[in-house]
Parts: structure tokens; C-alpha cells; sequence
């Protein structure tokens, strides 16, 4: 029996440090984070950006799945509303990362430089939209 015991503790000691092991990889800021990107959008995007009126940028709560220069109220650059690109989190992100690589002669003259920051901006805006 005390070699059962003894296997039971191993076991038990290495699911512990499998458990440690997860929660400081997630801590380390690896995954994104809804209340931080709310803070970065903010921040960040919230001048020029509502949620559910447009400013100097359109609105953006539901920027998710929707196709660029769609909303009827805005005044799009020709650039953006003939790229008919669908917003998801790989084009928001490419599009936090350099608009003007993503879609030449847009009217955004800004990005957000840190990968952390677009990836909480991202969890922020889809979580918004329910997607």
C-alpha cells in the first residue's frame, strides 16, 4: 500500500505543478483581457471613436464582422470603403498594427505599436459585439 501512497503523491505533486505552471503562463499577459482593452480603447481610440455614435473615426461596437466603409452615417476615405474587407480579429489587428499597409490611402494617420494592447483592444470590441 505505502507504494500506491507514494504513486498517488507523485501524481498529486505533478498535477500541482502542471496547475502552477498554467496560472503563471496566463498571468504573464499571454491571453487577452476584456477590462484592460476597455481601458486601451479609452484611452487610445475613445478621441476619435464611440461605441454607438460616430466621431472623427466611425462607431465601433459593432465593428465586428462588418465589412469596411459600411456604416451609412460616415464619411469613409475611397480607400476604406472600396477594400470590402469584413472586420475580424486578424484584419482589426493588422489594421491596429499599420492601417496603411492594410489599406493604402486610409484617412487613419494611427496605430497602436504594442501586440498586448491591440490583442485587449480586440477581446474588448468582440466581446461588445457578442461575437
Amino acid at each position: 500500500m505505502s507504494r500506491n501512497w507514494r504513486e498517488q503523491g507523485r501524481w498529486a505533486i505533478g498535477a500541482t505543478a502542471a496547475l502552477i505552471m498554467t496560472v503563471v503562463a496566463l498571468s504573464a499577459g499571454q491571453s487577452a483581457d476584456f477590462v484592460r482593452g476597455k481601458d486601451v480603447f479609452e484611452r487610445r481610440c475613445g478621441g476619435c471613436h464611440g461605441l454607438d455614435n460616430d466621431k472623427e473615426g466611425p462607431r465601433l461596437r459593432t465593428v465586428f464582422g462588418r465589412v469596411s466603409g459600411s456604416v451609412s452615417t460616415f464619411k469613409y476615405s475611397d480607400a476604406v470603403k472600396n477594400a470590402h474587407i469584413t472586420w475580424n480579429a486578424e484584419l482589426i489587428d493588422k489594421w491596429l498594427t499599420d492601417p496603411e499597409k492594410l489599406i493604402p490611402d486610409n484617412d487613419m494617420a494611427f496605430h497602436v505599436q504594442k501586440a498586448d494592447e491591440r490583442r485587449d483592444v480586440i477581446a474588448y470590441l468582440k466581446e461588445l459585439a457578442g461575437k
